[in-house]
């Protein structure tokens, strides 16, 4: 056979697999088959692997570990907050003191955003979409605009520190911006777009928000373990401050992590099972394969496309990354831009944009995060029905306002 036609056939081949790989891991599975988007993601890195589209030695160095190390380290944190009673306790504490729907809106907006900020959005809305419906339930509210809202301020809290979402994560590892400084440029932008979630949401369930009495203590039972909560508050202030003082933050999350897998009290494997290992395996498998990307030569064509947006007015930057963020999910689109931030003419304003872009874009619609989703799962599994088209009623606005804040803001700031 023709070198040449091997080559061609095996360019083709790769550019088929990539292609498949990114449709499948945004829309989240293939039709027929039990694949999630890490088993999506893994078999397209293997099998651009085998097609000999990137090495073996080269996939192996397209795998971030310092990545991979702070979103485990993030992991073992959330774990044992969890299994503490953490995040159900601050926000049962809030919900408890609401006394009108609107009220309650706005604690749980305000709890999820800021715990979003500190930890890992998704474990956040694994904690409090069960409180929302038993909170709801006991007052006789309709939950839909407070799983909404929950959904919505996860996202948009987490985008004002590194360590808030899996994407900014990347962004923080691969752009070296010190913590402070990027929650300085986009702490702002998460603050302001937490009060245009609940306007917007006040706006768009108005009815089923309309003022009535709630009563004062719905009966939601919290079960904490106060030695596990204590150590927990103290890994997490100690990694907080480690962040501040400038250690790089794989090591920062991993050394907290390190001091609460030393203990007495919880056996290691209740903790490992708490960690998302396939959100692990997901990022992993979209190392090699947007890896193979550039090393197999298909992005040329499409970076230069985007090179306009990308070097034009921030408002250009930020919808092409949004754009994208929807057609191929939020990591995917860090990943496939991530080559050409350096290239532009101020790489870390641009690093900021793609993080507030791509996260903000997430509350477009309900398949726009993780964390969407799992406040629709998790309802659907306790017989509340969150179904697409109810969320674009909120989703949408808010999308759109928090992103032109968040461009304003960035071109503000210079």
């Amino acid at each position: 056979m023709d070198p040449l036609d091997l080559g061609s056939w095996r360019s083709a081949a790769g550019g088929a697999v990539i292609v498949l790989t990114l449709i499948g891991v945004a829309v989240g599975r293939y039709p027929g088959v039990r694949m999630n988007r890490a088993t999506i993601a893994l078999v397209g890195a293997v099998a651009l692997v085998a097609l000999g589209v990137i090495a073996p030695e080269e996939a192996a160095r397209a795998v971030d570990l310092q990545t991979l190390g702070l979103l485990f380290g993030m992991m073992v944190i959330n774990a044992n907050l969890r299994l503490a009673g953490f995040f159900r306790l601050a926000a049962a504490r809030l919900a408890l003191r609401a006394h009108s729907p609107r009220a309650l809106l706005a604690g749980l907006v305000a709890t999820s955003g800021v715990l979003s900020a500190l930890f890992l959005n998704d474990t956040v809305v694994l904690a409090l979409t069960p409180l929302v419906i038993e909170v709801t339930a006991a007052a006789r509210l309709r939950p839909v605009p407070f799983l909404v809202g929950i959904a919505a301020a996860a996202n948009v809290g987490s985008v004002a520190t590194l360590v808030g979402n899996p994407q900014n994560m990347l962004i923080g590892v691969s752009s070296g911006i010190p913590f402070l400084t990027f929650s300085a440029a986009l702490a702002p932008v998460a603050l302001v777009g937490l009060g245009a979630v609940w306007a917007m949401i006040a706006l768009v369930y108005r009815r089923d928000l309309a003022w009535r009495e709630v009563p004062e203590a719905p009966a939601v039972k919290v079960r904490a373990f106060r030695p596990l909560l204590i150590k927990g508050s103290v890994a997490g202030a100690l990694l907080l401050g480690a962040l501040l003082a400038g250690v790089p933050p794989a090591l920062a999350a991993l050394g907290a992590a390190s001091i609460l897998l030393v203990t007495r009290r919880i056996k290691p494997e209740r903790v490992f099972r708490e960690i998302d290992w396939s959100l692990l395996v997901f990022f992993a498998g979209l190392f090699v394969v947007t890896g193979a990307v550039g090393s197999g030569g298909y992005g040329g064509r499409a970076y230069e496309s985007l090179r306009p947006w990308l070097e034009g007015n921030l408002a250009g930057f930020a919808a092409a990354a949004a754009v994208l963020s929807n057609l191929v999910s939020n990591v995917p689109a860090v990943l496939l831009l991530r080559p050409m931030i350096g290239t532009l003419a101020d790489p870390e304003r641009s690093w900021l944009a793609l993080a507030m872009a791509t996260t903000l874009a997430g509350n477009l619609t309900l398949l726009g995060s993780v964390a969407n989703l799992l406040v629709a799962e998790l309802a659907a599994a306790r017989r509340v029905r969150l179904g697409f088209v109810e969320y674009l009623k909120a989703g949408v606005p808010i999308t759109l306002l928090t992103l032109a804040w968040g461009v304003a803001w960035l071109s503000l700031r210079g």
